[in-house]
C-alpha cells in the first residue's frame, strides 16, 4: 500500500514538473503572450501623441510583452515627435519600431527612441532636418541654425540613450555633420535597410509583423492592433492646420457680426462654438491653456468697447485685435517651436482674422436686405408716432431729415444733421463716415438712421 502511494506521488510530481516546463517554454518562445501594435502612418501631428501614450499605458496595464510601432511616415511636427520620443524613453514596456516602409524626419526620431529597431527590405530612415512649411504649392523653407542645433541634439541624446551611433543620428539632421565612409559634408543622411543594419542603427530586418516577433524572441505571441478611438481621431481632426484656421475665421466672424447687431443670436452662438472647438482641440494637445483663452476673451471685450462705446477706431480697438491675434497664435505653437514656426502661426491667424473682418463687412452690408437678416436686425420698432414712447420735442424734429455720418455707425455713432452733431444709431447696417444718412424713426430718445442715396437737406 505504501508503495502504491509513493508511485502516485511520483507521478503527480512528474506531471507538475511537465506542466511548469510547458509554461516556461511557452513564455520563452512568446506563445501565450500579447504584443500590442500601434500603426504610425501619415503625418506626425500632436493628436498622435495621446494615442500612443494610451497604447503604452494599456500595454503596461495588460502586462504585454512589447509594443510594436508599425511605422510608415514622411514625418511631421517636431514637437509632436519629441513628446512621443519622451514617452518611449520612459516606457516600462519593451518597445519595438518596425519601419515599413519609411521613417523620415520626425518618424526617424520616433524609431530611434524604441529599444529595438527592425526594418523591412527596401525601407529608409533619416532625412530629418527641420523645415518650415511654405504656402500651398510652394516648397518648404529651411529654418535657422538654432532650430537645427536643437533637433540635432535631440537625435544625439536619443541615440546615446539607446546605444546607437551618435554621429549617424546627428547626420540625419545636419548636413554639416560628416560620417567617414557613410556621408560627406553638405549631404543629409538617409539610410537604406542594409546600410542601417550594417552601421548598427537597425537591429534586425523583417518584412512582416510575424517575422518581427521571430527576430525579437516573441514568436507565437498574440498581436493586438490598437486603433485610435473616436476622441483621438476628433482631436487630430480639430488640430489639422486647415480646420483650425477655418474655426478661427468662423469664430471671429460670428462674434464680430454679433457685436454689430442687437441682441444675441445665431452668429454669436456659432462664433463661440467655433472658438470653443478650436481651444478644446489645442488644449488636448497641450498647446492652449487658460492664459491664451483669457487673452482672446479680453481682446474681444476691448473690441466690443471700441465698437459700442468709443467713436471711431483707435488704441482700444487696435489693442483688442492684437490680443486676439496673440492669444490665437500662441495656441498654435509649442515651447520647442522655432521663431519661424511662431511667425507662421501669426500669419495664419492674421489671415483668418482679416478674412473674418472682411466677411463681416460684406455680411453687414447685404444681410439686412435678406429675409434671414431681417430676423437678426430689428427693422421695425415701437416708435414714438405709434404711441409706444414719447420722444422729446427736440428729438422728434429730426424725423425724416437727412445728414452725414460724422463717425462710423457700428451701429451707434454721431451724425451731422442741419449743421448739428446728433447722437444716432443705424438700423444695423454699417455706415462709414461721410456717407449720407436719413432719419427713419425716433424711438424715445433714440434717433434711428439708415444710409441714404438722396441729397442732404439744406436746413
Amino acid at each position: 500500500m505504501l508503495a502504491n502511494f509513493t508511485q502516485r506521488l511520483v507521478r503527480h510530481a512528474l506531471l507538475c514538473l511537465a506542466l511548469i516546463a510547458t509554461i516556461l517554454s511557452a513564455h520563452a518562445d512568446g506563445s501565450g503572450r500579447v504584443v500590442h501594435v500601434a500603426p504610425i502612418e501619415g503625418m506626425i501631428d500632436l493628436g498622435l501623441a495621446p494615442y500612443l501614450q494610451r497604447v503604452l499605458d494599456e500595454a503596461q496595464r495588460d502586462g504585454a510583452a512589447a509594443v510594436i510601432l508599425d511605422i510608415n511616415t514622411f514625418g511631421g511636427r517636431v514637437d509632436a515627435a519629441v513628446i512621443i520620443r519622451d514617452a518611449l524613453l520612459k516606457s516600462k514596456v519593451r518597445t519595438i519600431a518596425f519601419v515599413n516602409k519609411r521613417a523620415i524626419s520626425a518618424g526617424a526620431l520616433i524609431s530611434l527612441a524604441t529599444e529595438i529597431l527592425v526594418m523591412a527590405e527596401g525601407a529608409t530612415i533619416g532625412a530629418a532636418t527641420p523645415v518650415q512649411a511654405g504656402q500651398p504649392g510652394e516648397a518648404s523653407k529651411p529654418v535657422d541654425e538654432k532650430t537645427v542645433s536643437y533637433v540635432r541634439k535631440e537625435f544625439r541624446a536619443t541615440a546615446e540613450y539607446r546605444k546607437r551611433p551618435l554621429l549617424i543620428a546627428e547626420a540625419m539632421v545636419d548636413a554639416d555633420v560628416v560620417v567617414p565612409g557613410i556621408v560627406g559634408k553638405g549631404k543629409l543622411l538617409t539610410l537604406t535597410t542594409d546600410e542601417a543594419v550594417k552601421n548598427k542603427v537597425a537591429d534586425h530586418r523583417a518584412d512582416t509583423l510575424e517575422a518581427v516577433l521571430e527576430q525579437t524572441g516573441l514568436a507565437g505571441a498574440e498581436l493586438r492592433v490598437a486603433q485610435p478611438n473616436w476622441a483621438e481621431n476628433l482631436v487630430r481632426f480639430l488640430t489639422h492646420p486647415i480646420l483650425s484656421s477655418l474655426l478661427i475665421t468662423v469664430g471671429i466672424l460670428g462674434i464680430v457680426v454679433e457685436l454689430r447687431t442687437p441682441g444675441f443670436g445665431i452668429p454669436g452662438a456659432l462664433g463661440i462654438l467655433s472658438l470653443g472647438l478650436f481651444f478644446w482641440g489645442q488644449s488636448l494637445v497641450q498647446l492652449a491653456g487658460w492664459e491664451e483663452m483669457l487673452l482672446v476673451t479680453a481682446g474681444i471685450v476691448l473690441l466690443g468697447v471700441e465698437i459700442f462705446a468709443i467713436p471711431g477706431f483707435g488704441v482700444v480697438g487696435a489693442l483688442g485685435i492684437a490680443m486676439i491675434l496673440g492669444g490665437l497664435a500662441l495656441s498654435l505653437v509649442g515651447a520647442q517651436d522655432s521663431l519661424e514656426t511662431v511667425l507662421e502661426a501669426a500669419m495664419r491667424v492674421s489671415l483668418s482674422l482679416l478674412l473674418a473682418i472682411v466677411a463681416s463687412f460684406v455680411l453687414m452690408r447685404f444681410l439686412p436686405h435678406t429675409r434671414f437678416g431681417r430676423r437678426l436686425v430689428l427693422e421695425t420698432g415701437l416708435s414714438a408716432r405709434d404711441g409706444y414712447a414719447s420722444a422729446p420735442a427736440q428729438d422728434s424734429q429730426w424725423m425724416g431729415r437727412t445728414g452725414i455720418a460724422s463717425t462710423p455707425l457700428h451701429p451707434a455713432g454721431i451724425a451731422e444733421i442741419d449743421g448739428q452733431r446728433v447722437d444716432v444709431v443705424s438700423t444695423g447696417e454699417p455706415v462709414d463716415p461721410g456717407e449720407a444718412i436719413e432719419v427713419v424713426r425716433v424711438d424715445g430718445n433714440r434717433i434711428v438712421v439708415r444710409r441714404s442715396n438722396h441729397a442732404v437737406n439744406g436746413g
